[in-house]
Formats: C-alpha cells, sequence, structure tokens
C-alpha cells in the first residue's frame, strides 16, 4: 500500500514556513489545559519537554536512569553541523542539505532534510545562549572542523564532549521548568508499553525499576525521543542501557516502523579485544580531520611495529580511493573500505581487524599541543582502554555498529501514522536516509526537540476531539495487565540460559548475516536462526528474582525479547530491498568498483511496516519525490 507522505506544497525552501503558516495554534490560556508524556531525557526528550512546558503546557518526563544526564546522547564526541558558514569556505542551507541528501545515498525525504538544514543555523545560537562551551577560535569566533562528507568546516565542537556539553544545557533548560512544576520529571521509570483510546496515543504503562511498581499515566499526546536500537547487534558504541522496547511496543499498537535495516557503522570504533566484552569504545570521527588512516601494502608487514614500515609500505588506502574527501570520506564508504583491507589480510592487530589512525604528520606540523587542545580527552580514552599512548604510536580503529537510521515512521509532523504519538530523534525513522552523516545526529535531536516538535503538537492539540482519558478506563486497565502478564511469564519460565546469553547469540547472528556486508543466503539463514533462537527464549530463560523489586535481569529480559522480534524484522527488510544503499549494502549489488548500486527505479521508497498483529508483517510504501536534486551515484573521488 503507498502511504502519503503529507508533504506541505511550494518551493522546497518554503514548504516548512507553509505548514508553519497553515498550522493550527493553541492558545496560551489554554496551553495548560493539555499534558504531553515525553518518554527519554536525552538531547530531543529533554529540549523537547523544556521547549513544551515553556510553552506552556504540563509535561511528564520519564528516563529509566537516575538522572537524565545520564542519557546516551552524552557519549557523543566530535560535534554539531549547522550552516552558518563561519569559516567563509562556501558553506550554506542549501549546500548542508545535499550533503545530507547524498550522504544518505538518496533515500531521505528532501523537505525534511531541507527544514533540517534550516533550522541547525538557530540551533547554535539557542545552545551558546545556555552556555554551552562551544570551542572558540583566537578572536573569540566560534570555531568550526570538518566531518566526513562534506568539504566544508561547518562542525561545531567543544572538545570531545560535545554530546555531553549539549545535554547539560538541555538538562538545565529541562531543570528549570522542573522546578518551576511545569514539568514532572519520573526517573528509574520504564516504559512498558503505549495505551491506544480510539486509535489515539493517550498514556503509558511503566515500571519503576527501584520498587517494581507498575502504573499507567494518561496525557493528551505523547512523545518518544528513546533513542536508537544499535544493541540489536550486542557489541555496538551504545550505552549498554539502551534498547528499542518504547519504540516496539508502540509499533504493535499500530505505530509503523521505517527503513528498520538501515544501520551506520561508525570506521572509528576501538576494535574488538576478546570475547569477554560486552560494549565497543568510540573514537570520534573528528579525530579524521587530523589522523590519516592506512595499513600496510604488504601482508607480511602486519605483525611489524607501525614505526617499522617505512612510508613506501604503507598504504592510505582512503587518500588512494576517495582523493577529493580522503579520510574524510563518508561512514559507510569508509567503513567498508576498512573491511575491505582486513578481508585482503592486511589488517592489524589482534586477529587482523583493525586498521592503523595515524596522527604523526599533524603532531609534526601543529605541534602536540594542539593536537591534545583539540582531542585531548579522546586520547585520553583511547590510552584508559588500550594501554597505548596514541602520541606515540597510531592508534588501531575498526567499524562498529553505531546508529540506526530507520526507527518509528514519522514525517515532517513526526506523527504521519499514529495519531497523538509523536517520535523524535533517533527514535523517528529520521532524516538521514541509508547514512548518516557525522555530527548530524545531535543536529537532529536538537532541532526536532526545541524548533520542530513545537509547532507540530500544536497542530494535532488544536484539533483533536480525542480529550485525554482517565487511567481507569478499559484500554488502561487492559494494557497494564498485559505488561504484567508478560513479565510474570518471563520469571516463570525458570530455564537454563541466562538472558545475556540469548542476546549475545542474537547479536552473533546479526552481524554475521546482516552487519556490514548482507546477501540473499545470509539473510534468509538469519531468518530462520532467529525465530528458532526465540522460541527458545520463551521455554529456556531464566530471569531469577521477582518483579517487586529491583531486578536488572527481568529488565534486560523484556529488552531482549523485544530484540528478538525486531532483529527478524530488520532482517526481512534487508532482503526485500535488493539494492545497496549507503549502510545497507548487499553483495550481490555492488559496482565494478565495490561502491553501493542502488536501484532507483524499484527501491525509491520509504519501506513502512505494520506489525500485522499475528498475521506477519505487512509493508507499506512511500514514494520518495525529488523535485530539488537529482538521484545519481554517489561519488567521493
Amino acid at each position: 500500500m503507498a502511504l502519503n507522505s503529507n508533504i506541505p506544497t511550494g518551493p522546497l525552501a518554503n514548504k516548512w514556513d507553509n505548514y508553519k503558516a497553515g498550522s493550527k495554534l493553541v492558545a496560551p490560556n489554554n496551553k495548560r489545559k493539555f499534558e504531553v508524556i515525553v518518554v527519554g531525557t536525552g538531547l530531543a526528550g529533554a529540549s523537547a519537554a523544556a521547549s513544551l512546558a515553556e510553552l506552556g503546557y504540563k509535561v511528564k518526563s520519564f528516563s529509566y536512569h537516575d538522572s537524565p544526564r545520564r542519557a546516551h546522547s552524552v557519549a557523543a564526541q566530535g560535534g554539531i553541523n549547522a550552516a552558518k558558514n563561519y569559516r567563509n569556505d562556501g558553506d550554506s542551507i542549501h549546500r548542508l542539505f545535499y550533503d545530507t541528501i547524498k550522504g544518505g545515498d538518496f533515500r531521505a525525504r528532501e523537505a525534511n532534510v531541507y527544514r533540517l538544514a534550516q533550522v541547525s543555523v538557530n540551533i547554535i545560537d539557542q545552545c551558546a545562549a545556555q552556555g554551552v562551551p562551544f570551542a572558540r577560535e583566537y578572536g573569540g569566533m566560534l570555531d568550526n572542523r570538518s566531518f566526513g562528507g562534506a568539504q566544508v568546516s561547518r562542525t561545531f565542537y567543544a572538545r570531545g564532549q560535545t554530546g555531553q556539553q549539549l545535554l547539560l544545557g538541555a538538562y538545565q533548560a529541562l531543570s528549570r521548568q522542573i522546578g518551576l512544576g511545569a514539568v514532572e520529571s519520573y526517573l528509574r521509570h520504564e516504559m512498558l508499553d503505549l495505551v491506544t483510546v480510539n486509535g489515539h496515543a493517550k498514556g503509558i504503562v511503566t515500571r519503576n525499576l527501584a520498587t517494581g511498581e507498575i502504573k499507567t499515566f494518561a496525557a493528551d499526546a505523547v512523545v518518544l525521543a528513546t533513542g536508537g536500537y544499535g544493541n540489536l547487534w550486542y557489541l555496538s558504541t551504545y550505552g549498554r542501557l539502551s534498547n528499542a522496547t518504547a519504540i516496539w511496543r508502540a509499533h504493535k499498537r499500530g505505530a509503523y516502523l521505517a527503513n528498520p535495516c538501515y544501520t551506520q557503522i561508525h570506521p572509528t570504533c576501538i576494535p574488538v579485544s576478546g570475547d569477554y566484552q560486552s560494549k565497543l569504545t568510540l573514537m570520534s570521527e573528528s579525530l579524521r580531520n587530523d589522523g590519516r588512516v592506512w595499513v600496510p601494502k604488504k601482508k607480511e608487514d602486519t605483525g611489524k611495529t607501525p614505526s617499522s614500515i617505512k612510508e613506501e609500505d604503507r598504504d592510505y588506502f582512503l587518500e588512494r580511493k576517495y582523493p577529493s574527501y580522503g579520510n574524510l570520506a563518508p561512514r559507510d564508504i569508509s567503513s567498508r573500505s576498512a573491511k575491505e583491507v582486513c578481508d585482503e589480510g592486511r589488517g592489524v592487530g589482534p586477529g587482523g581487524l583493525g586498521v592503523y589512525l595515524d596522527f604523526a604528520d599533524s603532531i609534526q606540523r601543529l605541534g602536540q599541543h594542539k593536537i591534545e587542545e583539540r582531542y585531548g580527552n579522546l586520547f585520553d580514552i583511547y590510552k584508559e582502554i588500550t594501554g597505548e599512548n596514541a602520541y606515540e604510536q597510531p592508534m588501531r580503529i575498526y567499524p562498529a555498529i553505531h546508529y540506526t537510521m530507520g526507527g518509528t515512521l514519522g514525517g515532517l509532523r513526526l506523527d504521519d501514522n499514529l495519531p497523538g504519538l509523536f517520535v523524535i530523534g533517533e527514535a523517528n525513522f529520521s532524516d538521514h536516509g541509508a547514512n548518516r552523516l557525522g555530527a548530524s545526529a545531535l543536529m537532529q535531536g536538537l532541532a526536532d526537540g526545541y524548533f520542530v516538535l513545537p509547532y507540530t503538537i500544536n497542530n494535532y492539540l488544536a484539533a483533536t476531539k480525542e480529550k485525554r482519558p482517565s487511567t481507569t478506563q478499559s484500554e488502561f486497565t487492559s494494557t497494564e495487565k498485559e505488561s504484567r502478564d508478560k513479565l510474570g511469564t518471563m520469571l516463570g519460565i525458570n530455564g537454563k540460559r541466562t538472558v545475556n546469553s540469548f542476546h549475545k547469540e542474537l547479536g552473533k547472528i546479526m552481524w554475521d548475516y546482516c552487519g556490514m556486508a548482507r546477501d540473499k543466503a545470509g539473510l534468509q539463514k538469519a531468518l530462520e536462526l532467529i525465530p528458532a533462537l526465540r522460541e527458545e527464549f520463551w521455554s529456556n530463560v531464566n530471569v531469577p528474582g521477582d518483579g517487586e523489586e529491583i531486578n536488572q535481569s527481568l529488565e534486560k529480559a523484556g529488552r531482549v525479547a523485544d530484540f528478538l522480534e525486531l532483529g527478524e524484522l530488520v532482517c526481512r527488510d534487508a532482503l526485500e530491498r535488493e539494492e545497496s544503499c549507503g549502510g545497507h549494502f548487499r553483495t550481490e549489488h555492488q559496482t565494478e568498483e565495490g561502491e553501493a548500486l542502488r536501484h532507483d527505479d524499484r527501491f525509491a521508497f520509504v519501506s513502512a511496516w505494520e506489525y500485522g498483529n499475528g498475521s506477519g508483517p505487512k509493508l507499506h510504501q512511500e514514494p520518495l519525490v525529488y523535485e530539488e536534486v537529482q538521484m545519481s551515484q554517489r561519488s567521493y573521488k
């Protein structure tokens, strides 16, 4: 079934303004009559809750952390994009828009991406006014650096702590509203389900992670800002608590999931060092501004110390393959190139799964003090984990799961599918298409929270006739009972395998068959293995303890149960999309030079999956119609 993307009319540059001009408004004295639930307190969630409360709405904010500051946004390192052209190097809103469309391999909505570029210029002013300590040049102006997929310097940064500093700014705004009584904060509360009334999202079921209490909350609208689902692959750069439960259970209540197979592989992660690991650590893409990526040209040199390998015996493969962008080629291309040289037997480090990121040239040119000024905390993290001094020898890096471009279907209004449910930030099928450019995640999260949601939610609340229900209604009591029953079922299985063992096995299946490279046979194999693993989970998992107290095994069991269902949909989506685009690389579909080969005549659409309620997932297609740009084969050479 074809879907309508609800894109406003008019020239591309005017679509968002046209939408705002034609949208309904809620008068200031009426805003206090509405209540909004915001789940998640990362950049998107904290900025949204603070903005809505500042407008006059009553807001309930939920987080499973013990402080909003622990949200995974804190881990973003390198920077945030904005088309302010401070360097006078040719940047513009249109160039940021085009770089993002091209970086996403022409699989994103034009209007969404253009709006993101428009709003980006306001985000920096907002954050600077909040006191975010962006790096500055000698004259006092905000500094910029480059990121992958761009030939201009548009990335604002705070050393290697940009996500943390931006989150502190949003957290301050949220804390102010909590202090004023406009936001009620519920920490250590996990969303278990979405409550719908007459087809509208009107509340949630939560579990207090400290006491085990299960409770329902009603509202006029629900906002999900719960991040991505990269922990589906087990080893990833995500925080260990990051999960897909909120969007998956909303999916089972009617929200479509869009392009779930679009997964970001980040090229600069510290390589896997052993079977004991439960997560991986990211080294910021910003390091590729001053670090050069290379491997030995000859296999027999892989065991040598890097300093003993002569310059002429080094293969700076990104500079060789993509001379226009070099080490700042987009993430999907850089990741596949690293995998390619490692598959050839030229990888370095344990198992040959690593490439060098070398700062020797930059240190010689700029001095170590300048590198310390730009990236000091990142070098400290690397030394803490590996025991190696990256000022004296190259870092070793390898690709890893880092971000998910797919998510709950939301368009220009953020609520295209299920009325009353707004999904923002990474939880949303967002603005990045099949590959996200570096420094765009923070941009999108704050754009949605500060500048987009406050307009789109007005339109819904002003028009809806569905009033806020009571939690005593049957829809709330029945959904709460389903949540209790599911927890009781998991506690009562008393099997022989730990929850973590199932998660680890699922992650290996996903990485082996639906990771950096995918093919039809592998995906079909995964679609046999995952249902079998899910069946075993529900008959042989062991969840100790009970539900009336802190029980982290029970928390994780619910999340892994959702991953076991989501994983199957991700593989099904990857199997259906018989082309390569961005981070979705089907080995059967590549150019003679090994680049991603799209099939625009057959797959220029958003894949939007309906849950199906027992009949299997149903695919709907939203055509991607480009008015401003022309789809073309990506080239970064």
